[in-house]
């Protein structure tokens, strides 16, 4: 028995040194490089629904310009209407809160909107594609979300 508890303390030591020599992730790290955006709220407005984001430039750089043209789709899953939503400038490691009032649409008739493309994404240093290709989604609302 002697012999089976040195060599389980002997393999307890081994394990517990190897533990110790895996690196660990610093605290603090930097994000993953993203532009994420959250559908926040949609709300009835005077002018029809506004829909609400919030919008975090996690790319590493100031967007000068950031513009998505989006897809709304109505209660039967159709593509109700294209718009394109004009975030203006972003500044990098900010989360700014955005809103934008769709005339004659009613937010209890859309059932999904869609990212179809970046029509603007300019920055110093920023790609072109990077608003699209680092887009994260997420939506605090029923309505479906995303690219």
């Amino acid at each position: 028995m002697t012999g089976l508890t040195t060599s389980l303390r002997l393999l307890t030591s081994t394990l517990a040194m190897s533990l110790a020599m895996v690196p660990a992730r610093a605290e603090g790290s930097a994000p993953v490089p993203a532009l994420t955006l959250e559908l926040n709220a949609a709300q009835p407005s005077d002018k029809g629904c506004r829909l609400t984001f919030l919008v975090n430039n996690n790319l590493g750089a100031d967007l000068s310009k950031a513009a998505f043209e989006i897809a709304l789709f109505n209660e039967a899953g159709v593509v109700d209407r294209l718009s394109v939503l004009d975030f203006k400038d972003l500044a990098a490691g900010k989360t700014k809160v955005t809103r934008f009032d769709l005339a004659g649409t009613e937010c209890t008739k859309i059932s999904r909107v869609l990212i179809n493309s970046a029509t603007e994404c300019a920055g110093a240093g920023i790609e072109p594609a990077a608003c699209m290709r680092k887009l994260k989604t997420d939506t605090k609302t029923g309505i479906a979300f995303g690219a």
